[in-house]
């Protein structure tokens, strides 16, 4: 029976975690981003500069998996690419500035909204049992 809860909770973990990419994809498409792309322009904007195996860090993969997504970014005219050395550095630039301030309000705003059937109290329990679970 332990097992079967375990599972029933991985299960609504999935669905809802599916069905908030799904409607953050549809949300974002406004600004013609997907939930990847929109994640490198925080990663980068927050951060000012970062290497590439810095924002792969974050974003938990590997250099390699994200070499494309910043080509399409570069190609947008969102970020620049700089190299120092052996190491290739990521920074904004101003249209992909004016992106960030514009977009991620907006997002946060949305994502926030996901949650508006918890009270407060009910939004921190579930923080903390995440993770608990995540440790």
């Amino acid at each position: 029976m332990k097992e079967r809860l375990g599972l029933m909770i991985w299960f609504r973990l999935s669905r809802i975690y599916n069905k908030s990419i799904r409607e953050s994809n549809q949300h974002l498409k406004e600004w013609n981003l997907s939930v990847a792309q929109f994640d490198v322009l925080v990663q980068i904007g927050s951060h000012k500069r970062l290497s590439q195996q810095e924002l792969a860090d974050k974003l938990l993969v590997t250099k390699g998996n994200i070499t494309q997504l910043l080509s399409k970014l570069e190609d947008l005219g969102l970020i620049k690419r700089e190299q120092e050395w052996k190491t290739k550095y990521l920074s904004l630039t101003k249209k992909g500035e004016d992106l960030f301030q514009e977009v991620v309000p907006k997002q946060e705003q949305f994502q926030a909204s996901q949650f508006s059937k918890l009270t407060q109290d009910e939004k921190k329990q579930l923080l903390e049992l995440l993770r608990k679970i995540q440790n």
